[in-house]
């Protein structure tokens, strides 16, 4: 049973003209109330996660819940379907349930808020936020278990709550709440800062309803929802052809020893309308690398990758989702079947802009976009120090962007074009940490015309007894380079311990315990190339070199010769790269670093950068039972 809207003035909004000013006013000023949100929520929680990374997504919604502003795409029809209540005036729900609103969130450790906004007895707007809480129980710090089985392993599930009734706050569930939590402290200052969050942007659209009046507002945000529906309408019909496009990608494991997962992708055109089928992905995992992927927030995926690429003057909202179909397999590892887990899926959600950038480029080879946004890292510390007071860090760790059709990708940046790295000084200074190494990975972005970034090495240095977790993924298959573009180089993680031993770690594990004195270097992966690197200028590659981005020997991948003040060698780079040229063949549309037979075997020869010794690849190679029937 859908949610009831409870409204004392049910009289419906007047279709009113808008002219362009008082339109383009309006937009203006609902981008400014959604970056407000994220002042008032970063200045004021607590967790490093969301305080310094920005790992928190804002939106307001139009009357319907469509999102009209925001950055992750409107929360409010899965919560609709999951939610069997009453909504009033005053309330403000909250979940991080992802089975109960269908993966508009999608793992427990993201508490999601929802307030409609309503003036004069009817809803106007929804304003909604939600941040990932450092700790919301369950098995391990972090809440984020690689070997979970179940979702009951990961953490407290809240359902849609009315944790605001009429403008009260129900304590007592949010005591509850707390009490499941190892930070109580910091959720709750999370909490609070996001439901400021949220009254700030009530207090916007009153403002604006108030200036212009409500019927204005109501159809100003229509005309910003129509407004996005005709310029996406033009892109799609513009590029996505009607002959079906396929596209497949891996990760690499689950942490259980069982992988790679395939994700299979065909897309395709019929007239206006375009089609996402993921028949081919692989079951569901028996471990928590699910991802409950919402068929919105795929279409929010798909929004912003186009109107960054093409214009990113448009409004971002969900105007066009009415243009795209999605079809994703219930019992796959995208439609995982609850109580599936669910707490790592960041290595596939992450996967998902591959996916796209393989799908959509094919029929716009120009346009294409190399891999690697490929993961989104996270490392976590945590213990007693000497006073008996309990520390836990979570972390977001930042790898290569992908070469791109207008230039190089960024050396260690986010996944997310919004988050922030922690400040090394923060870290020392909250943390029994000392970061030793903070520097990119020298040629380990993926040659190419417009060079794929760098990985970034990360050497944690450990003060106190602790235990770390980490989560990472493209140790085995590369981010692959484009339109003649080179893959990156893949991921890996070295401890040394106090006394000079070395130890590979695996891409997915808990409870790993440390001492003080070891140290961990935590390495990402490199973006794909984009281009032919035959043809990116000598002087470009020789400046990469003098700024420590690539190596003298990773300038010959590019077919250029260094002097040993780092000049070019004009002669001896045009011999080398006329024989690189008649040597390689064909150039590729994609080239992805090999077969999956050849990755195997290149894994296990590797003794210096990949190691053959790492044990999350031996146990791969030993697989227990086949992954279908893991899977059921």
């Amino acid at each position: 049973m859908p949610a009831r809207v409870i409204q004392s003035n049910p009289t419906p909004f007047k279709k009113v003209d808008l002219d362009l000013i008082t339109l383009d006013i309006i937009e203006n000023a609902m981008r400014n109330a959604r970056t407000e949100m994220d002042a008032v929520l970063f200045r004021t929680a607590m967790s490093p996660g969301i305080r310094e990374q920005h790992d928190a997504f804002p939106m307001i919604a139009n009357a319907d819940g469509k999102m009209v502003v925001g950055q992750f795409g409107s929360f409010f029809h899965g919560f609709q379907q999951g939610y069997d209540g009453d909504i009033e005036e005053g309330d403000i729900f909250l979940t991080n349930d992802p089975y109960f609103c269908n993966g508009a969130i999608s793992h427990l450790n993201d508490w999601l808020t929802m307030m409609p906004i309503y003036i004069d007895g009817r809803i106007v707007a929804w304003a909604a936020m939600f941040g990932h809480m450092t700790d919301i129980g369950g098995k391990v710090p972090g809440s984020l278990p690689t070997d979970a089985a179940q979702i009951f392993e990961e953490g407290i599930q809240i359902p849609p709550t009315k944790i605001y009734r009429n403008g009260e706050l129900n304590e007592e569930i949010l005591e509850l709440i707390l009490r499941n939590c190892r930070l109580p402290d910091w959720n709750r200052s999370d909490f609070n800062a996001i439901v400021a969050a949220l009254r700030l942007a009530e207090r916007r659209v009153v403002e604006m309803a108030d200036r212009f009046g409500v019927d204005v507002l109501h159809n100003a945000m229509q005309e910003m929802l129509d407004r996005n529906k005709r310029a996406m309408q033009e892109i799609l019909q513009m590029v996505i052809p009607e002959a079906p496009q396929y596209f497949e990608d891996f990760i690499d494991d689950d942490g259980l020893g069982m992988g790679p997962y395939k994700i299979a992708c065909t897309m395709w055109r019929e007239g206006k309308r375009v089609i996402f089928d993921f028949e081919g992905t692989d079951p569901q995992s028996i471990s928590s690398v699910n991802f409950l992927l919402n068929e919105e927030m795929f279409k929010m995926f798909l929004g912003s990758f186009f109107i960054n690429i093409f214009d990113p003057q448009i409004l971002f909202n969900d105007g066009f989702y009415d243009l795209v179909d999605v079809r994703i397999p219930r019992g796959t590892i995208l439609k995982p079947i609850r109580p599936a887990a669910l707490s790592s899926r960041t290595h596939m959600l992450a996967r998902i802009f591959d996916i796209m950038s393989g799908l959509l480029g094919q029929g716009s080879p120009d346009a294409l976009c190399a891999a690697g946004f490929s993961d989104s890292p996270h490392f976590m510390y945590s213990g007693y120090d000497k006073e008996g007071e309990w520390y836990q860090l979570y972390q977001i760790g930042f790898g290569g962007v992908p070469g791109r059709p207008a230039g190089d990708g960024p050396d260690g940046h986010s996944l997310w074009p919004s988050f922030t790295n922690v400040p090394n000084e923060f870290l020392e200074a909250y943390f029994p940490l000392r970061i030793v190494r903070y520097e990119t990975i020298a040629d380990s972005g993926g040659p190419g015309l417009h060079r794929g970034g760098n990985g970034l090495s990360m050497g944690y240095q450990f003060l106190e007894p602790g235990e770390i977790s980490i989560h990472d993924d493209r140790w085995l298959t590369h981010p692959w380079g484009v339109n003649g573009g080179q893959p990156g180089r893949r991921s890996n993680k070295l401890m040394i311990r106090r006394d000079g031993t070395q130890e590979w770690m695996e891409s997915k594990c808990d409870r790993i315990k440390v001492e003080a004195g070891d140290t961990l270097y935590f390495n990402t992966w490199g973006g794909g190339g984009w281009g032919d690197p035959l043809k990116r200028d000598a002087e470009r590659v020789a400046l990469d070199t003098k700024r420590g981005l690539v190596t003298m020997d990773g300038a010959k991948r590019y077919g250029v010769v260094l002097n040993e003040d780092l000049s070019v060698d004009e002669r001896a780079t045009t011999g080398l790269r006329d024989r690189m040229a008649t040597n390689r063949g064909e150039v590729k549309l994609f080239d992805t670093g090999g077969t999956m037979e050849d990755l195997k075997a290149r894994c296990m020869a590797d003794t210096h950068l990949e190691p053959p010794k790492q044990p999350i690849f031996q146990k791969w190679m030993q697989v227990r039972q086949p992954m279908k029937q893991a899977a059921e």
